[in-house]
């Protein structure tokens, strides 16, 4: 598979990787509408295939630099055998990207007036995690929407971080490239497009699987290892899902699942 894109192509784009500015115009003011089921979002532009956005969004995390998969709750943290199922496909995403980063995030509550953007995302401040890890390409995964809305807006503003959204709802209008209704099955299909656009590129992976490169937070925790492999993290019902292993759990959510 080779993929060249034409001019008229770059030229029909509304959303874009910034820095867009302080305050740039939402896409829903630029004129971009959600997608109906089967659609997807390429650029704010709707694209009635949507294994095609998927597509490119695998080219975008397969050729960017530390491209990075931002796990949100929904699929962070075992609420229920949905949750758990929905992070082992998650982790496959992850099993096909080489030197791919998770940085999850756990919490939506600010965390001023400090983070480590080694740790996590957090949505009140995403630029400072993109920036301190120099992010030129991410998946938003398993966040709430509203949350999703507010962190996309903010990365465009301030970043030149090329954003993808995989949202189990309507999709996201301000991210460079969305897909909706991303359900377990989905997401088992969106890592076999990974899988086969890797293998068109000819892209190889590590021969012993470990192609997740932990952060240098991440790496103190595990004993100076600098990658992993995202499947030995595989969840089982009643723990915490696989991607939480790269965070922690806060103390409201103890509780919980």
């Amino acid at each position: 598979m080779e993929f060249v894109e034409t001019t008229q192509q770059k030229q029909e784009r509304i959303i874009v990787p910034g820095p867009a500015g302080f305050h740039p115009p939402s896409a829903a003011q630029l004129g971009v509408a959600l997608p109906d089921s089967g659609q997807g979002l390429m650029y704010g532009i709707l694209e009635p295939n949507e294994e095609k956005v998927i597509e490119e969004i695998a080219r975008t995390m397969l050729t960017s630099q530390n491209a990075t998969i931002f796990p949100g709750p929904m699929v962070l943290w075992a609420w229920n055998q949905h949750a758990v199922e929905k992070a082992k496909a998650v982790l496959e995403i992850a099993a096909q990207i080489p030197d791919v980063l998770i940085i999850p995030m756990p919490d939506y509550r600010p965390k001023y007036p400090k983070i480590d953007p080694e740790e996590v995302i957090n949505p009140n401040h995403p630029n400072l995690t993109i920036w301190g890890n120099k992010i030129e390409a991410c998946i938003f995964i398993g966040v709430h929407c509203h949350y999703a809305n507010l962190t996309l807006k903010m990365i465009r503003a301030g970043t030149n971080c090329c954003t993808s959204a995989i949202c189990a709802e309507q999709g996201h209008e301000d991210a460079m490239l969305t897909i909706r209704d991303s359900d377990t099955a989905k997401l088992h299909r969106v890592a076999q497009i990974f899988k086969r656009v890797r293998e068109a590129m000819k892209i190889t992976l590590p021969a012993n699987g470990e192609n997740v490169r932990f952060t240098g937070t991440q790496s103190k925790v595990y004993g100076g290892k600098t990658h992993t492999n995202p499947l030995v993290f595989m969840p089982t019902a009643g723990s915490t899902a696989g991607a939480a292993a790269f965070g922690h759990k806060p103390e409201h959510m103890q509780s919980e699942g």
